[in-house]
């Protein structure tokens, strides 16, 4: 008899792992190297499982794609400052605490939580618009395609949802 499967493994079994082919494109469409984009959907589904653990994740594939991206912008943005073949040469005496960035990670990851609420409370056609537009950057033209709605019902439904999230973002202490 097999051993029972564990309560995270199925969350991630169910929550997760079904959106990684999509987020794998998703990533391959921006970041053109297949071993990078192996590295920041690892690193995204164990910081998930993290937040999971401090936290009751309402929207779970949204907060993997709003990681995976992260991570992502992280990785471009530090390759362009540090020269990576040149890291023996750093001077690692002047970094800093490694306590502010855990900090500002876990500000960052509850400004994440609020955000998904925020998108969470929208009305199911306009929160199905604005998750295909910010988070899968679809354009107009084809979100208005894929629905069978005009581009200026789309366009319409994206200015409700960005007022509302911002409104709901405010209500929350977020400016």
């Amino acid at each position: 008899m097999p051993p029972e499967e564990s309560e995270e493994n199925i969350w991630f079994r169910k929550k997760l792992l079904p959106h990684e082919p999509f987020l794998r494109n998703w990533l391959l469409s921006r970041y053109s190297n297949e071993a990078e984009v192996d590295d920041i959907i690892q690193d995204a589904y164990l910081r998930v499982m993290q937040a999971k653990e401090r936290c009751d994740m309402q929207s779970p594939k949204a907060y993997l794609f709003a990681t995976a991206r992260n991570i992502a912008v992280n990785r471009v943005r530090r390759s362009k400052i540090i020269q990576f073949d040149s890291l023996t040469d750093f001077d690692f005496s002047n970094v800093l605490d490694e306590m502010e960035p855990v900090s500002e990670s876990i500000a960052l990851n509850q400004e994440l939580e609020i955000l998904n609420k925020a998108i969470e409370s929208l009305p199911n056609r306009c929160r199905q618009i604005f998750t295909l537009r910010k988070l899968y950057s679809m354009p107009q033209k084809e979100i208005a395609e894929k629905l069978g709605i005009s581009v200026n019902t789309v366009a319409a439904q994206l200015k409700i949802g960005y007022r509302k999230c911002v409104e709901f973002m405010e209500s929350h202490g977020y400016h």
